[in-house]
C-alpha cells in the first residue's frame, strides 16, 4: 500500500497537466477560428467553385443552369486576345526578373557593407516603392509618362537627348519597356532584402579566412559569395516569377492594357472577361482562364523549386 501512494500522485499529476494542456489548446483553436473560418470562406470556397463555373455558360448572374463542359476552354485556346495577354505576362515577368536579379544582387552587396556610411537610410530608401500602393504607384507614373506634356519629356528634351515628345504610353513597344521599368522600380527593395538577408546568413569566418590568404574583394565575391548564394538565388527568382505573374493593379492604372491590348496581362483579361459591364460578362469563361494560368504558372513553379533544390544539394 505504501508503494501504491506515488504511483496515484503521479497519475493525478499527469491527468491535471494534460487537462491543463487540453485548455490551452482549445483557447490556441478558438482564437485561430476566426481567421480558419475566413480563410475558407473567402479563399479556399471561391478556389473550388472557380473549377465549378469554369464547365458553365454563367454570367454571374442567377443559377448555374447551362452546363457547357470542356466548351469554355475550347473556346480559350481559340481566343487570340487570351494568348496575347498570356504572352505579354510572360515577356513582363522575363524583362523584370532579368533587370532585377543582378541589380538587386548588387545593391544589396553594396549595402551590406558595414563600411558604408548612411546603408540603413539608402535600404529605407530603396525599399519604400514597395510600401507604397500599386495603384498609386501606377496613376504618378501614367502622370510622368502619359502625354506629350509629360515629364520624361521635359527632362529628356532639356538635355537635348528627343527632339520632340515621345509618345512612351502611346506605342506598344515602349508602353511594355515602361511598365516593365516600373515594375522593376516597385519591386526593386523586395528583392534587394531577399539578398540581403542571404548575405547576412553567409559565415563571416569563411571571409576573414580568405583575407588572410591573400584575395581580394572581387576574388571573395567570386569563389565565396557566388557558390553560396546560389540556393538563395534560386528562392529569390522564384519568389521574382511568381511575383511577376500577377500584375493586375500596376497594369490597370498605368496603361489599361493599352494600346491595342499590347500590354495586356492575365489578370486584366480575367478581370474584364468577369466583370467588364460594356460587353457580356462571362464568370465561368473567366474561371477557365483563371484556371488555365493558374496551372500552367503551377507547372512553372514546380520546375523552379526542382531547380532551387538541385542548387542546395550542389551546395
Amino acid at each position: 500500500m505504501a508503494e501504491a501512494l506515488p504511483i496515484r500522485a503521479n497519475t493525478r499529476k499527469s491527468g491535471s497537466f494534460n487537462k491543463r494542456k487540453w485548455i490551452r489548446y482549445f483557447w490556441a483553436y478558438m482564437f485561430i477560428l476566426p481567421q480558419l473560418v475566413f480563410f475558407i470562406v473567402f479563399t479556399i470556397y471561391p478556389i473550388i467553385m472557380s473549377y465549378v463555373y469554369s464547365f458553365y455558360d454563367w454570367s454571374g448572374i442567377g443559377p448555374l443552369n447551362k452546363f457547357v463542359g470542356f466548351e469554355n476552354y475550347e473556346r480559350l485556346l481559340k481566343d487570340r486576345q487570351f494568348w496575347n495577354a498570356f504572352e505579354n505576362t510572360f515577356v513582363y515577368m522575363i524583362g523584370v526578373t532579368a533587370l532585377l536579379l543582378l541589380t538587386t544582387l548588387l545593391m544589396a552587396i553594396l549595402l551590406n557593407n558595414e563600411r558604408m556610411k548612411g546603408r540603413t537610410f539608402y535600404r529605407t530608401l530603396y525599399f519604400l516603392p514597395v510600401v507604397t500602393t500599386t495603384s498609386i504607384v501606377g496613376i504618378i507614373m501614367r502622370m510622368i509618362f502619359g502625354n506629350e506634356n509629360a515629364l520624361v519629356n521635359d527632362v529628356l528634351m532639356s538635355l537635348g537627348i528627343l527632339d520632340e515628345p515621345y509618345p512612351w504610353l502611346g506605342k506598344a513597344t515602349s508602353a511594355m519597356i515602361v511598365v516593365i521599368i516600373v515594375g522593376a522600380w516597385k519591386f526593386f527593395g523586395m528583392m534587394m532584402v531577399y539578398w540581403l538577408a542571404g548575405l547576412q546568413s553567409l559565415p563571416r569566418d569563411i571571409y576573414e579566412s580568405a583575407s588572410i590568404d591573400g584575395a581580394n574583394a572581387f576574388q571573395a565575391f567570386r569563389h565565396i559569395t557566388v557558390p553560396l548564394l546560389l540556393p538563395i538565388g534560386a528562392v529569390v527568382l522564384l519568389l521574382c516569377v511568381v511575383e511577376c505573374m500577377h500584375v493586375f493593379d500596376l497594369v490597370k492604372t498605368l496603361t489599361n492594357g493599352g494600346p491595342y491590348f499590347a500590354t495586356d496581362m492575365m489578370d486584366l483579361y480575367i478581370y474584364r472577361q468577369a466583370f467588364d459591364v460594356r460587353g457580356f460578362p462571362s464568370l465561368g469563361y473567366a474561371s477557365a482562364a483563371g484556371i488555365f494560368f493558374g496551372l500552367s504558372v503551377f507547372a512553372m513553379t514546380l520546375v523552379l523549386v526542382w531547380i532551387s533544390r538541385r542548387a542546395k544539394a550542389k551546395d
